[in-house]
């Protein structure tokens, strides 16, 4: 088994300098779409367990998939809650990406669920992050120095809360989710909308004054759509997901065939 532990998260080392790092989203629970994406040249994948019918055991063996073909493996939870935080952690997750943190003590209660005693609270089990009861105390120290914290923030009430949310000890960074922050503002999916555009802006404001890490998840599968976020300063930028880009190369050259039939 190829042991994490003894590596630097060179994700961890990006966030901590503010450096651009590009990742896209896992929802299609196969090694192939892992390896597939790992051609493109991505740093890290997320697997999503919050919008896909992807189970915990099958959370352990793409984060395997993952991490053997060179990148890194986040894991956006289903919700901020301890238990689920736990497992996939112990699933050896290299970190998390915690929906709908809408304050602070939310984003320290995440941090806390993946660090041990004293810096957190988690529960101490022995399963693959900790090599099967092997390495216990190299995972520890790993988990307390290369361990990813992302909060993401895609509600209103966590945009009004930014800056104390920024200020916690452990998080690493932010993340938009562009949908549901809409959705919490009554205009699901009206990403154009003058108000959500005032609220992405002041996002980016706040985060950029207090020098952390700025993300988002560009759905659609087109690169300037990342080179647009790239111009307003985001680093932490997740490059849209698998069926998009299954779905989008499929869809567009089966339209150019037919038109020339």
């Amino acid at each position: 088994m190829k042991n994490f532990l003894h590596n630097k998260s060179k994700l961890k080392s990006k966030l901590n300098n503010r450096e651009l790092s590009f990742g896209s989203w896992l929802t299609i629970p196969h090694q192939s779409i892992v390896e597939i994406l790992s051609s493109a040249g991505f740093e890290w994948l997320t697997i999503d367990i919050e919008h896909s019918a992807i189970d915990l055991q099958t959370v352990q063996n793409l984060i395997g998939h993952i991490q053997a073909n060179d990148m890194e493996a986040l894991v956006r939870v289903s919700k901020n809650d301890e238990v689920i935080i736990k497992r996939v952690m112990d699933a050896g997750a290299n970190g998390i990406i915690v929906p709908m943190i809408k304050n602070a003590e939310e984003a320290r209660q995440a941090v806390s669920w993946v660090k041990y005693p004293p810096q957190g609270t988690r529960g101490v089990g022995l399963s693959r992050a900790q090599h099967y009861g092997i390495a216990f105390n190299e995972y520890n120290k790993w988990v307390q120095e290369e361990s990813i914290v992302i909060a993401q923030i895609e509600h209103i009430e966590g945009v009004k809360n930014l800056s104390e949310i920024l200020d916690v000890e452990g998080i690493d960074g932010i993340i938009v989710g562009p949908y549901d922050l809409s959705a919490s503002m009554g205009k699901p999916g009206m990403f154009y909308d003058d108000d959500v555009k005032e609220v992405l802006a002041k996002i980016d404001k706040i985060t950029l004054e207090k020098s952390k890490n700025l993300g988002f998840h560009v759905i659609e599968s087109d690169h300037k759509k990342v080179l647009d976020k790239i111009s307003k300063s985001y680093n932490f930028l997740a490059f849209s997901l698998d069926f998009f880009f299954l779905g989008d190369t499929a869809r567009e050259q089966m339209q150019l065939l037919k038109s020339k039939l």
